[in-house]
């Protein structure tokens, strides 16, 4: 089959996708800012070699069937509804999850809506977002390290600055990329109103309100996989240690020597870790029946 591209409508909205290895157990990669489900394509050759069916939709705010306006629309129960609007429409009861980045967030987002339906989470970078946030109100060195997060919450400012010089500082960010994926990126982030919609996730989300019932991050108990880079530049250890104060249930983590960008930088181990993830915890029994029955 190899990688398709193509809308699913979900949510109300139609979402721009990478998929492969239809009929396969069902996983689930959401990526990051400011990325697109490019980045994952190392992952989705593998997986569609090891005989899963992966999905990397372009999330809320970056396909252009889903980029409501409005902040509102770009909080935690928002995002992590599109989780679970994707895969009811493709007949997924439980599935694994895998996110990078502000993927992660919606992955932890999910985890905090319906665990029992994701089978497996693997979190790239960002650790548990109930923990994060005590970090950077609670340590220094965090807070110094998430100072650009006020930045990019001031609607226009971020904007401007990433559009500027045919979006010469997201071009950087892209460095390590190969010219393929830079010209995908450039094409989701150069259309009308992706810039505002993307940044828009650091201003729906700001801050975690413990009255609110739809999205409660307490104490995670799904088989979880946490990868983080110690050069990271926005996530600290102290971050990274209260994470693991979070974890309630089978729980390993892998440090690697690298930054924030790990698909980018270290992506044969990342593939090996993910596959590994997945083999411990296959999806079994009514499960598989139901979704090999789709």
């Amino acid at each position: 089959m190899g990688i398709v591209i193509r809308e699913i409508e979900a949510n109300g909205m139609r979402f721009r996708c990478r998929e492969t290895g239809v009929g396969g157990e069902p996983v689930m990669l959401l990526h990051g800012f400011p990325e697109t489900s490019c980045m994952w394509l190392p992952l989705l050759d593998r997986l569609e070699a090891e005989g899963y069916h992966a999905l990397a939709p372009d999330q809320r705010g970056y396909s252009p069937g889903a980029r409501p306006e409005g902040i509102a629309n770009y909080d935690y129960a928002a995002i992590a509804s599109d989780v679970f609007a994707l895969a009811d429409a493709l007949g997924w009861h439980r599935f694994h999850l895998v996110g990078h980045d502000w993927g992660a967030g919606a992955g932890w987002s999910a985890l905090a809506v319906d665990p029992a339906r994701i089978a497996s989470w693997t979190a790239l970078s960002v650790p548990h977002l109930g923990a994060f946030g005590n970090a950077i109100r609670s340590d220094a060195d965090q807070a110094r390290r998430s100072g650009y997060i006020s930045h990019f919450q001031t609607p226009g400012v971020a904007e401007a600055e990433f559009a500027a010089d045919g979006c010469a500082l997201l071009q950087q960010v892209w460095s390590a990329c190969d010219d393929a994926t830079r010209a995908d990126y450039l094409e989701v982030f150069s259309q009308p109103g992706a810039l505002r919609a993307t940044l828009d996730w650091y201003r729906g989300t700001r801050g975690i309100d413990p009255h609110d019932e739809r999205v409660h991050f307490g104490p995670v108990a799904t088989p979880t996989l946490f990868i983080w880079g110690n050069s990271d530049m926005a996530i600290g250890r102290a971050a990274v240690e209260a994470g693991h104060r979070s974890m309630s249930g089978p729980y390993r983590f892998v440090e690697l020597d690298a930054g924030h960008w790990l698909m980018q930088e270290a992506p044969q181990r990342v593939v090996a870790e993910v596959l590994e993830m997945l083999g411990a915890n296959s999806i079994h029994d009514s499960d598989a029946i139901r979704w090999r029955n789709q």
